[in-house]
C-alpha cells in the first residue's frame, strides 16, 4: 500500500508559508526567493509531498505536456534527435508524451487519445502524417512542423532543413572526381523529405550537365539498401549511389564488399541524416546532415514562445560530414 504524503496545505502549513507560495516553488518560472523555495522543497522530500500536475493544469490551463509525433524511434536518425529535443524539454519542465506511427494501424485515434491529455505542444515530425490531420486532432494544442510537408499558406509554426548548398558541395567533389553515372536509393515514395533530397541532388546534377541514371525504391533500413544495392550492383555499376538515409547507405556499403566492388574507388556511397553509426571508421559514411544540435533548440525555443505570439519559420542549412566512402576527404580552406 502506498503511504500517503502530505497535502499542499499541510505542508504550507508546516513551513509558515501560504499554498499560493506551495504552488510557486514547484513552477520553474515562477518569482520566489531561492532560499524559501530550498527550504520549501527540503521539507516536500522529507514528508514525500508531490504536487498534483493534473490538479494544476486545471487551474492555470497548461499542462505542460507535448506531443511528439514521430514515425519509429527504431530509426537512429529520429531517436538522435528525439534524445536532442526531449532533453531540451525536460530542461524547461515540459513533458514529452511520445506518439510513434508509422506502424499505427489507426494514426488518428492514436493522436485523438493523445489529445484528452490536454497537450499544450505537437511537434509534428512523422510525415505519415498530414498537419491538417494534427490540426483538426490538436485544436486545442500550438502546433509546431518539423516534417517537411509545404505549409502552403498555413499559419503555423515550422522548422525544416535547407541542403542546397551542402548537396551542391558533394556533387562538385564527386564530378571533380571524374564521376558521371549517378544512382538515387529513395526510402518512401510519399516522404516530402525524400523529395526534397532527390530534387536538390538533381539541381546540383543538372549543373554540370547530368542526371540520375535511375532511382531505385528502398525503406530506410539497413537490409533494404543491402538488397536493393546487391540487385542494382549485379546489372550496373554506377560511379555514384545516393542514399535516402545513413542505414541504407551502410547497406550498400556492405552489399558492395560482398561483391568485391571498391569504395570509393569503384563507387562512392552518399548518405543523409548524420547518424552516429554511420561516422563509426569501420562505415565512414559521406552524409548531408543538420547542424548539429539546432534543430531541436529551435523547436524547444518555439515552444517557450507565449500562444499570442505570431507563427515562426525557421529554416537551417545542412552540413556535410565527410567519410571515406566518397574518396579523399576534401581539405577545408
Amino acid at each position: 500500500m502506498r503511504r500517503k504524503g502530505l497535502t499542499s496545505v499541510e505542508l504550507a502549513k508546516l513551513a509558515g508559508v501560504s499554498s499560493a507560495t506551495i504552488s510557486r516553488a514547484f513552477s520553474a518560472d515562477s518569482s520566489i526567493k531561492p532560499k524559501t523555495r530550498e527550504r520549501i522543497l527540503a521539507l516536500a522530500d522529507e514528508h514525500g509531498f508531490r504536487p498534483n500536475a493534473m490538479a494544476r493544469s486545471l487551474n492555470n490551463s497548461q499542462s505542460r505536456l507535448v506531443a511528439l509525433v514521430v514515425n519509429t524511434v527504431a530509426n537512429p536518425a529520429e531517436g538522435e534527435g528525439l534524445d536532442q529535443l526531449i532533453h531540451h524539454l525536460q530542461a524547461r519542465e515540459r513533458m514529452p508524451l511520445l506518439l510513434c506511427c508509422a506502424n499505427h494501424e489507426d494514426r488518428s485515434q492514436l493522436m485523438r487519445i493523445a489529445s484528452t491529455y490536454q497537450v499544450d505542444h505537437v511537434v509534428l515530425c512523422s510525415d505519415a502524417v498530414s498537419i491538417d490531420d494534427a490540426v483538426d486532432i490538436f485544436r486545442s494544442a500550438e502546433l509546431v512542423v518539423a516534417s517537411s510537408e509545404p505549409l502552403d499558406g498555413r499559419a503555423v509554426s515550422d522548422v525544416r532543413l535547407d541542403a542546397g548548398a551542402a548537396t551542391a558541395e558533394i556533387v562538385d567533389h564527386l564530378v571533380a572526381q571524374g564521376r558521371r553515372h549517378f544512382v538515387y536509393l529513395s526510402g518512401r515514395a510519399s516522404s516530402h523529405i525524400d523529395k526534397q533530397r532527390m530534387g536538390w541532388f538533381a539541381t546540383a546534377l543538372k549543373a554540370h550537365g547530368l542526371a540520375f541514371d535511375i532511382v531505385e525504391h528502398g525503406d530506410y533500413s539497413y537490409d533494404s539498401g543491402y538488397k536493393e544495392a546487391a540487385l542494382l550492383l549485379r546489372r550496373m555499376r554506377p560511379d555514384v549511389l545516393v542514399c535516402a538515409n545513413d542505414l541504407m547507405a551502410i547497406g550498400v556499403k556492405d552489399a558492395a564488399a560482398l561483391l568485391g566492388i571498391n569504395v570509393p574507388g569503384d563507387l562512392a556511397i552518399v548518405g543523409h541524416d548524420g547518424v552516429a553509426v554511420a561516422g563509426w571508421d569501420s562505415h565512414s559514411i559521406t552524409t548531408i546532415m543538420p547542424p548539429p544540435g539546432e534543430v531541436s533548440a529551435a523547436l524547444a525555443d518555439i515552444i517557450e514562445r507565449g500562444p499570442s505570439e505570431p507563427p515562426v519559420q525557421r529554416v537551417f542549412d545542412c552540413v556535410v560530414r565527410w567519410g571515406r566512402s566518397t574518396g579523399e576527404i576534401p581539405r577545408r580552406g
